[in-house]
């Protein structure tokens, strides 16, 4: 019993210091989003703070190069960059936050904003 309480304390704790219970989540390309719009949005988060040098020929997530990953990974840093504020997660439709980590391989999605990876700089491409 004694276990069920520190637990129920825990989650008191963080409710308190944190203003609400966390769990990690992503912001993503949606799936049924225009490359056009995707494209626009890349290049606004590439702009406005994230961190896309790893989307770069030599970066880490690079592979594979698609308008959709690449946004997915730029939209994510943007969101970490925001603070994981959820109105920082839209990019005119074409984002949502995802529960579940898209990272793969060695492109690893930061799912907090103090994770490594935040040097945030503008640094994008374009995809024909």
């Amino acid at each position: 019993m004694a276990t069920m309480t520190n637990v129920a304390l825990l989650l008191l704790l963080q409710l308190v210091v944190y203003g609400k219970v966390t769990a990690a989540t992503w912001c993503v390309a949606r799936n049924d989003a225009k490359e056009d719009a995707l494209q626009t949005a890349l290049d606004y988060a590439c702009g406005a703070g994230a961190d896309c040098a790893p989307l770069q020929d030599t970066g880490l997530c690079f592979l594979p190069n698609t308008i959709q990953a690449h946004a997915s990974y730029a939209f994510n840093s943007f969101y970490m960059h925001s603070s994981m504020d959820s109105g920082a997660c839209d990019f005119s439709g074409t984002a949502a936050i995802a529960k579940t980590d898209p990272s793969y391989g060695t492109c690893v999605y930061p799912s907090s904003p103090s994770q490594p990876g935040g040097s945030f700089h503008y640094s994008c491409c374009s995809w024909d």
